[in-house]
């Protein structure tokens, strides 16, 4: 476990992709959800945008990175099925569709870094 400071050091371009990823679907969340912050949709996108830069500040702490793989692979990829059935057959809107590339891709990511620091 980590300290109270940033340890970047032993990060690869990989892990930085998975960072660029998560904050990239975080801002994302959080736009959606701002916009509809009025429903419970849109508080559960608020929420789960907050949840996607405290995975990545916990990352850069170097707290427990394995876990955060770990916890990170289905909580993204329920998201994406969500989309899917939440929002059938309208699902081809560029901001959805983007942001599902962006969590497949991230999903991706973490399973190869859970794989190779296991």
């Amino acid at each position: 476990m980590g300290s109270s400071t940033f340890e970047t050091a032993s990060l690869t371009r990989l892990h930085w992709l998975g960072i660029v990823l998560a904050i990239i679907t975080g801002a994302v969340h959080l736009y959606f959800g701002v916009l509809a912050l009025n429903t419970m949709q849109g508080v559960s996108f608020v929420l789960a945008g907050i949840a996607f830069f405290v995975a990545v500040f916990l990352f850069l702490l170097d707290f427990r990175r394995r876990l955060l793989y770990l916890v990170g692979i289905p909580f993204t990829g329920i998201q994406v099925v969500l989309y899917f059935v939440l929002n059938w057959p309208d699902v081809l809107n560029p901001g959805g569709i983007g942001d599902k590339v962006v969590q497949v891709t991230l999903i991706a990511v973490l399973v190869v870094l859970y794989r190779r620091e296991s």
